[in-house]
């Protein structure tokens, strides 16, 4: 089980959205194991834009971090591609513990 921070800054996230981010988080434990805790920033940028909604991952893992930001027109959606250039990163580090 992951240690899960969710932080919404100058707004209000409802539930259904904290949710979804502690769903999406949970999976990464399936590509890394020793992920201590991770913390969710979302944010919405004040823009003309339609794309402007932030999501930042904070992965405390042991011997480093991992930050992935990501821009999408949704926080799901943030979440979500922040999550997946995540596994990425920890797929990587995991091969390189193992080679």
């Amino acid at each position: 089980m992951i240690t899960h921070h969710f932080r919404a800054v100058n707004y209000t996230a409802d539930a259904k959205l904290k949710e979804f981010s502690r769903a999406r988080i949970e999976k990464l434990s399936l590509f890394y194991h020793p992920i201590i805790e991770v913390f969710v920033f979302t944010k919405v940028e004040n823009n003309s834009d339609r794309i402007n909604k932030w999501a930042e991952l904070k992965i405390a893992i042991p011997g480093d971090d991992i930050v992935v930001k990501k821009k999408c027109r949704t926080f799901e959606e943030a979440i979500h591609t922040a999550a997946q250039s995540a596994e990425r990163i920890l797929k990587r580090r995991k091969e390189k513990i193992r080679a």
